[in-house]
């Protein structure tokens, strides 16, 4: 067994997971880290998976090539030769939500104060959600914070958030 990450990028439609994870586990492989987001109108699948040694990366792409819901798909799969393990950075110790109207730069600067407390973010999603007369703009952090820096780290991220206008929550970890 080897590992590949994979790559999709492709409209967004109904049944495109199941068809790809279908496919994955037909073909034996298994998944790894994966995620699927709907951008706009399109739709990003990714996913480190564990492939057996008798298919290569060229011929996993052949194949996810062939399925008819990655007909104008987007398709790359290469070695992934990074360890596939978490190291102690990528533990996650909280998931810091922030919402309310979009604010330019909301990202780069909530992104700066966990950098600054040395906390690593594992994941990040924002997403625009209808609401009403417009949308609501909602960030969500999952974070590594080193125990020590825990409490003033998010008061910094309250701080911020509130000097934007923006509402802040967060939830530790278990």
């Amino acid at each position: 067994m080897s590992n590949v990450l994979v790559s999709i990028f492709c409209p967004d439609r109904t049944g495109l997971v199941a068809a790809i994870t279908g496919r994955l586990f037909e073909i034996g492989a298994n998944l790894g880290d994966t995620s699927f987001a709907v951008l706009g109108g399109g739709a990003e699948f990714t996913s480190i998976c564990r492939i057996p040694e008798h298919i290569g990366p060229a011929e996993l792409h052949e194949d996810l090539a062939g399925l008819p819901e990655l007909a104008d798909a987007t398709i790359t799969v290469n070695n992934f030769g990074l360890t596939a393990e978490y190291g102690p950075a990528a533990q996650i110790t909280h998931v810091v939500s922030v919402g309310g109207g979009d604010r330019p730069g909301l990202v780069a600067r909530l992104s700066e104060v966990f950098t600054q407390f040395r906390a690593n973010i594992v994941r990040m999603d924002a997403q625009a959600i209808p609401a009403g007369k417009g949308s609501r703009y909602v960030t969500r952090f999952a974070v590594s914070i080193p125990p020590a820096s825990v409490t003033p780290c998010l008061n910094t991220v309250a701080n911020t958030a509130g000097e934007l206008g923006l509402s802040c929550s967060w939830e530790q970890s278990a």
